[in-house]
């Protein structure tokens, strides 16, 4: 009984975490892009960006290769489970796949609020790994508690081009407002959907994988010499 439940609960983990990596990295993928647009003499933003979305590709593909190894593939989960598709949802009105990303870094006052946006999510799940490293299910996984150390180490990179952005424009920092909002996605996801989708068991598998329409990045699968050993 107990190895099903830790079964259901790592299936469930890792489904919630594959959709976030994806719909992160192809995300920025947008942010890149409009940044690129707008400033494209800023080298350094840009790199750090880039960089940003390169550990978030790394992650997605690290999940997909413990899913491969379990011999399933992860449960479609939707921008339901989104941590970043709920924030930017309530935040500018619109889900992320409406959202003119180019017109949000063009304007000051936009890109400021997505910087802090992109800033809470990434130290929402920092915390939240720290959290995950000392459950036992997870523990019990090595393949697994290895992928969230390794995500436990790239994670402070990923707030500061925003934190940095937002100082170096004399921008505010996140509002009470905004990190209410933060916590009630967190809690939200906690409390309600994570148990609905653990105790659901209509919930399809994906057939097949999130990045399947996407070029074949041998790239960034060279960036995983953490796993390579196992």
């Amino acid at each position: 009984m107990l190895a099903r439940l830790r079964r259901r609960y790592l299936d469930v983990l890792g489904s919630i975490y594959i959709y976030n990596e994806h719909r992160g990295y192809t995300a920025i993928d947008r942010v890149l892009d409009a940044v690129r647009k707008r400033s494209p003499d800023d080298l350094e933003l840009l790199a750090r960006i880039e960089r940003h979305r390169a550990d978030e590709r790394k992650h997605y593909v690290m999940f997909q290769r413990w899913f491969e190894r379990r011999g399933v593939m992860p449960l479609a989960v939707d921008r339901t489970f989104g941590h970043i598709d709920r924030f930017v949802e309530i935040v500018f009105g619109v889900p992320i796949a409406r959202l003119d990303t180019q017109e949000v870094v063009n304007r000051d006052d936009l890109f400021e609020r997505l910087c802090r946006v992109i800033s809470l999510t990434e130290k929402r799940g920092y915390r939240q790994v720290e959290v995950l490293l000392s459950n036992r299910f997870v523990r019990s996984d090595p393949v697994l508690t290895r992928i969230f150390e390794i995500i436990r180490k790239d994670e402070p990179s990923h707030w500061t081009p925003y934190d940095d952005w937002v100082s170096a424009h004399a921008r505010r920092g996140p509002s009470r407002w905004e990190r209410a909002i933060d916590s009630f996605i967190h809690v939200e996801l906690l409390f309600v959907k994570l148990p609905f989708l653990f105790l659901n068991p209509w919930i399809r598998r994906r057939e097949d994988w999130a990045d399947a329409l996407e070029w074949a990045d041998d790239a960034n699968k060279a960036l995983l010499p953490e796993l390579a050993a196992r």
